[in-house]
């Protein structure tokens, strides 16, 4: 179980208020799909929840503990984190990038161990990338870090994932894709928590919705009762209608131009 207590993010340069009072349960198993308009906060909170960011105040726990009292490798064994900005430094070969995401089960001075390998290329498998594996991380595209990236998350195995806007990059294809990973971790036991600008995406994975408004608080529900016309018209300062498309199965967010 992971949960916030009346957390609170302030910019300590200028002392605006990102995140206000932040209370929410995320639990095991399911998916937590935070919407929101541009500088929300919805990166900040989940900077906050990776322990990137420090809270003003409040409380983050994580199976009872707070996220004050543990050591960085106790946070990496429960939390994964793939943020926006994915620059690459180094050349790493793409199957060795992923393998960092060991290094929480790995002494200081040890290598990656043949299993854990194993568990590398199994990834690569299960997101269909396996053809990126002897790849520079370098030569990727932004689309093909993002998915390399969640692969090193996945070999970390956390309980905890956070994705944020894990399709900015991608095309339609592959964020419906990603779409259905998420739903997949979740089946796993994962809790995942996806910030998305894309409101159909919390539509189709139709579990929790949190949406973060301007002043930095949280509304959470499930989909059907929090993905309405009049919130998302409200949030993003547009007509929303929401309508069934009975063609895939499922409603969609539309908006006129």
């Amino acid at each position: 179980m992971f949960s916030t207590e009346n957390l609170r993010f302030t910019f300590p340069e200028n002392g605006i208020t990102a995140v206000d009072g932040v209370s929410i349960e995320f639990e095991a198993g399911k998916i937590h799909a935070l919407l929101g308009e541009n500088g929300a906060g919805k990166s900040t909170l989940l900077g906050c929840l990776a322990a990137q960011l420090i809270p003003a105040s409040g409380v983050i726990r994580v199976t009872g503990r707070s996220l004050r009292d543990m050591s960085s490798s106790a946070i990496a064994r429960r939390i994964g984190f793939v943020p926006q900005n994915l620059a690459a430094v180094y050349g790493y070969r793409v199957a060795d990038f992923v393998a960092m995401g060991r290094a929480p089960y790995i002494s200081r001075f040890s290598m990656p161990s043949d299993d854990d390998y194993q568990r590398v290329a199994a990834t690569l498998d299960d997101l269909g990338i396996t053809h990126l594996a002897d790849k520079s991380y370098t030569a990727l595209s932004g689309g093909e870090r993002q998915q390399v990236m969640l692969a090193r998350v996945l070999v970390q195995d956390p309980r905890l994932i956070l994705l944020d806007e894990p399709t900015s990059a991608l095309d339609f294809g592959n964020q419906l894709k990603v779409v259905r990973i998420v739903r997949e971790l979740t089946e796993r036991g994962y809790a995942v928590i996806m910030t998305t600008h894309n409101p159909d995406h919390a539509i189709m994975l139709d579990d929790r919705v949190g949406i973060l408004d301007r002043e930095g608080t949280l509304t959470v529900g499930d989909a059907q009762e929090v993905v309405t016309e009049e919130t998302l018209s409200r949030v993003y300062r547009i007509r929303v209608r929401i309508v069934d498309v009975p063609e895939v199965n499922r409603r969609a967010a539309l908006a006129p131009l």
